[in-house]
């Protein structure tokens, strides 16, 4: 009789997913999940593509927002060193999973967007941009080979001796995570990962649902956001300000309104 069932080699990426569980399993955090009116900056973003013919990357202007938030309370984003000292860094490290090509198949990678707080909206876009356009380089595909093709006790002996250095952290995977698994669907939801930053933010769906504006009822663009900090370094108020930040440049279109 026929089998009805295939055996497929298990990929080799999938093998950091387990890793970062592993070492992410013990760490104290603390979870909110928001609801932002987003009607504002979808509209500033179809205005500049009908005037343009660009249509600005909404990751992008996420990760713009994100940075200003931050700048305003470096402290959401501290690591704590070996002695157990806070590091509180200057520049906003962004890391973004961005679908590249790699021999005809596309491939999630992390890419950092250095300093983001310093950086305009239109910066991060072509930045964001130019990296999706950009195939896996040789040396890249290589690199992540080696990685992934280590023993597991090695790798998570690597990633342990990193997670112990903040400029480690900073420099090989920045200080904040930025993942937009809502832009691969439609609808609302929310999603939660395991996080090995001090700050993650998980992009769910956009959905329309009825929202009070001037008193009156009307149709609303929401969106689900995660945000995910790291409760050892940041307490709850400070994380609530944070929301708030965040909720307020998000609603209002930060940069955007510097493309009308």
């Amino acid at each position: 009789m026929k089998p009805n069932f295939q055996i497929e080699p298990f990929p080799k990426m999938r093998r950091l997913a387990p890793d970062i569980g592993w070492l992410t399993r013990s760490r104290y955090r603390m979870s909110g999940m928001l609801e932002i009116d987003v009607t504002l900056p979808r509209q500033l973003i179809r205005e500049h593509e009908a005037r343009t013919g660009e249509r600005l990357s909404f990751t992008a202007f996420l990760a713009a927002c994100v940075g200003c938030a931050v700048d305003a309370d470096k402290h959401i984003h501290a690591m704590r060193n070996w002695k157990g000292d806070l590091v509180v860094f200057d520049e906003v490290d962004i890391s973004i999973l961005i679908e590249r090509e790699q021999d005809g198949e596309k491939h999630p990678l992390a890419h950092i967007v250095r300093a983001a707080n310093r950086k305009a909206l239109l910066e991060i876009h072509n930045e964001i941009r130019q990296v999706q356009a950009r195939p896996h380089s040789d040396q890249e595909a290589k690199s992540l080979n080696i990685i992934v093709s280590m023993p597991r006790f090695i790798r998570r002996f690597m990633l342990w001796v990193v997670s112990k250095s903040p400029h480690l952290r900073k420099q090989n995977l920045g200080t904040v995570t930025l993942s937009a698994v809502g832009m691969f669907g439609n609808g609302a939801g929310w999603a939660i990962a395991p996080s090995f930053h001090p700050l993650s933010l998980i992009v769910g769906g956009i959905a329309e649902k009825p929202g009070v504006v001037n008193g009156q009822i009307e149709v609303r663009d929401v969106l689900s956001l995660t945000l995910d900090f790291d409760h050892e370094t940041i307490d709850g108020a400070p994380a609530a300000r944070f929301a708030k930040r965040l909720v307020d440049l998000i609603e209002s279109g930060f940069g955007l309104a510097e493309h009308e």
